[in-house]
């Protein structure tokens, strides 16, 4: 499945989820925003949120700092 992920192409397989994404990318549990398609989502939603062929995937990590 090619999916563009923060403006790059990338091909996937045996991804269902964004969590799957996530895992995938190595942001496993870490704390992060994501917007699909334009659409950010709730972090309730990662995990029951399905990815398709084409979708377009913003992810940024959340730090704090001071």
């Amino acid at each position: 499945m090619r999916l563009v992920i923060n403006g790059t192409p990338q091909d996937f397989s045996q991804l269902s989820t964004v969590q799957d994404l996530l895992n995938a990318l190595g942001f496993g549990e870490k704390p992060v925003v994501v917007e699909l398609n334009q659409r950010a989502l709730f972090p309730r939603e990662v995990a029951t949120t399905t990815v398709a062929e084409g979708d377009v995937i913003e992810v940024v990590q959340i730090t704090a700092g001071g």
